[in-house]
């Protein structure tokens, strides 16, 4: 598989400064995303500040733990308000 740089018609996409909010959230769902034992599919990342809440749902109560986590591991957050719920699929 040959991976291609990233391009927005053909520029090298902007990124915002590390303390922007929507890097942050970026970076949250990014780990978020790559977390073992954790499908993020369903949940939400909004950053105030270096505030970040999460939101959506999972399958488990150690799901809703690992994000948590994985938010709070991210440099340059300073608080996670953790509202995922657990999903009725997930209770069985």
């Amino acid at each position: 598989m040959v991976f291609k740089k990233r391009t927005f018609f053909g520029q090298e996409p902007e990124r915002e400064t590390p303390e922007h909010p929507a890097e942050l959230e970026r970076q949250v769902a990014h780990w978020l995303a790559v977390a073992p034992g954790l499908d993020a599919a369903d949940v939400t990342v909004t950053c105030s500040g270096n505030t970040v809440l999460l939101g959506g749902t999972v399958a488990t109560e150690a799901e809703v733990v690992r994000a948590a986590e994985a938010a709070s591991s991210v440099s340059g957050v300073a608080e996670v308000i953790n509202r995922i719920g657990i999903s009725k699929v997930g209770r069985g």
